[in-house]
């Protein structure tokens, strides 16, 4: 898969947490396995931390894709999202407006999370919506990298328009 910030076409979304994904698959291998200290089966609390640090990893990774956006400004305010649902591959979806406020026509960078009703961080991608034009909304879709369980919502963490 290409990778986000190519301006020429290779691909409109860069997923920001592979690593992620496969450390949290594997937390939750262990959590469901029931895994405990002291059985020989390894730390499930280390697992889980793993797997926090993997998908925080992600997070920053992501914004640092965002960040190297030359000329880019700063559009938070002119992207909403739609409610979470999910895929028939069971990955959280959400739709991902973008208001080009501009002249001339524009594209977006937005990298939205996805948190559990604790607010705690599940998941991080970037999604690109391109050439929309001056005045006009457009929509793209971001899908989370794994499946994500429970009450999941989505937020716009940072939004570039360049």
């Amino acid at each position: 898969m290409a990778r986000f910030g190519d301006r020429y076409g290779y691909g409109d979304r860069y997923r920001a947490s592979g690593a992620a994904a496969a450390a949290c698959v594997a937390a939750l291998a262990l959590l469901t396995a029931g895994c405990s200290d002291g059985d020989g089966g390894g730390n499930v609390s280390d697992a889980a931390s793993k797997a926090a640090s993997a998908v925080a990893s992600a997070s920053a990774r992501a914004g640092e894709k965002i960040h190297e956006i030359k000329g880019g400004i700063d559009a938070k305010g002119d992207v909403r999202l739609g409610k979470p649902s999910t895929d028939g591959d069971g990955r959280t979806t959400v739709k991902v407006t973008a208001d080009n406020t501009g002249d001339s026509s524009k594209s977006f960078a937005v990298q939205v999370t996805f948190k559990n009703a604790d607010g705690k961080l599940l998941d991080t991608v970037v999604t690109r919506i391109s050439d929309v034009p001056a005045g006009k909304s457009k929509d793209a879709t971001a899908r989370s990298t794994h499946k994500l369980d429970g009450g999941v919502k989505a937020d716009v963490a940072t939004a570039v328009r360049y």
